[in-house]
């Protein structure tokens, strides 16, 4: 087997055949960071760091690792300088994802066969900069090109949607719909949810003095948002994730205290966050929207980089300690088949736990392999467990969790490919008919995520 030739990630004849079954189905991504300026805009690239390395966080801690400066990583370097840092060290990021994806980017996107390197550094800066002035490498084609159909965003509710607008008219050949991110509402604890009360204030035509117009505002957005097509609502629920009854006027105590500005106590911020994620279930219980849960992330751990660099820049990390069964089981009964709920849990050992209570409740379902965990090892050691547990049939799909356009392919790729193997082995141990295989891999590919989004 040669690098990236047709039978990469590929162990068997029958995972090379199972791949070819769905290789060209077309991308449904319900989980995004896209920047839709960007895309609607659709103004062309200048250079090809732009497109792999100025928005990838991945790419700027495996730079960070190799020893790169800051200054040719998120500082005041040119583009082509931070390029060739990054080339100079390419080869050390051998067996990480990121050396696959950039690597699939250039082959699929740009004709490029070449692996990156110092030597190869200058030749695939001149060709990418050739190909990315014509027309055929502006954003919206890019996306065309890839096959993507759906691209779903990750919005806050005080957003206008302004670009969704435009996308409707503007974006031919893609569904782009926002998603509700709740996120700074729960947050209640951070100094930026002050901002957000504000932020809702202005973006509502409700009075939010009080905790009832709190809420009213939060279902106004909700309803804004269902106005323009969304069907998901997203929530990162960090590490300490927790659902219990708490009472309205409970919770309207812990509003007033934290509009005064006073200190709140560890259980004012538990039961504020048990009252609005069952609040929030229930505005998307309402809507048929999909609720995903986002688990375990620890956010800006480094220090010294957010204190240098600021938020969003590479420095968080997962943690095992989540209660994951303790902390959503009254969540879970709450909502039990009233509406889809996709887990996302970022620490692998929380693969047990997930897979567990997904084959318990039928209406939630085990989310791709978030994050660290995107990986062929990672997405392999999921899938696997997710049908041995639960079922694979209801696995949710892939999603790209990503800001960096031109990667969606490569990580749909990369996805399809390992969804292949891992059935193909199945197929190759006698486990499963050929014919039940193929069905499987292209529900799980394409047909799945489509059905539990409604899309």
């Amino acid at each position: 087997m040669s690098f990236l030739d047709e039978e990469y990630l590929l162990g068997s004849e029958a995972a090379v055949d199972l791949y070819e079954s769905i290789a060209d189905l077309p991308v449904v991504d319900p989980h995004n960071h896209v920047d839709l300026a960007e895309v609607v805009e659709n103004e062309p690239w200048n250079d090809v760091w732009e497109v792999e390395g100025a928005t990838d966080h991945y790419v700027w801690q495996l730079m960070r690792k190799r020893g790169v400066p800051e200054e040719k990583v998120t500082g005041d370097a040119s583009n082509r300088e931070k390029w060739d840092a990054l080339a100079e060290v390419f080869p050390d990021f051998a067996g990480n994802p990121t050396y696959d994806w950039v690597h699939l980017d250039l082959k699929r996107r740009f004709g490029i066969e070449k692996p990156l390197n110092a030597d190869t550094a200058d030749e695939i800066w001149r060709e990418t900069k050739r190909q990315l002035a014509d027309d055929a490498m502006r954003p919206q084609q890019v996306l065309r090109e890839m096959n993507v159909e759906v691209l779903c965003s990750s919005d806050d509710p005080t957003s206008r949607l302004r670009y969704h607008e435009r996308a409707e008219t503007e974006v031919e050949g893609v569904d782009v719909l926002p998603t509700w991110r709740p996120d700074r509402a729960l947050k209640v604890e951070n100094a930026a949810w002050t901002e957000f009360v504000a932020d809702l204030d202005d973006a509502t035509e409700t009075t939010i003095d009080d905790f009832a117009g709190f809420l009213d505002a939060l279902a106004e957005t909700h309803d804004y948002f269902a106005e323009h097509g969304c069907v998901a609502c997203d929530i990162g629920l960090g590490t300490n994730p927790v659902s219990r009854p708490v009472s309205t006027q409970r919770a309207s105590e812990v509003y007033a205290k934290a509009r005064r500005g006073d200190d709140l106590t560890a259980a004012e911020i538990r039961d504020w966050k048990a009252y609005l994620l069952e609040f929030v279930g229930e505005l998307n219980s309402e809507a048929g929207w999909t609720t995903q849960l986002h688990v375990g992330a620890v956010r800006d751990y480094r220090d010294s980089l957010y204190e240098t660099v600021g938020k969003n820049a590479g420095g968080d990390v997962s943690t095992q300690d989540v209660d994951l069964v303790d902390g959503l089981d009254y969540f879970f009964d709450r909502f039990d088949g009233e509406m889809e709920v996709v887990l996302y849990t970022l620490d692998p050992t929380h693969y047990p736990s997930a897979t567990v209570v997904a084959r318990a409740y039928p209406n939630v379902s085990i989310g791709p392999a978030w994050w660290f965990n995107d990986s062929p090892m990672g997405i392999a050691n999921q899938l696997e467990r997710v049908a041995a547990v639960d079922l694979l049939a209801n696995h949710a799909g892939m999603v790209s969790d990503s800001r960096k356009l031109v990667s969606y392919g490569s990580r749909f790729e990369m996805f399809r490919r390992t969804l292949a193997d891992v059935v193909g082995q199945m197929v190759d141990r006698g486990r499963i008919p050929y014919e039940n295989a193929e069905r499987l891999v292209e529900h799980v590919a394409y047909d799945r995520p489509k059905e539990l989004y409604g899309l």
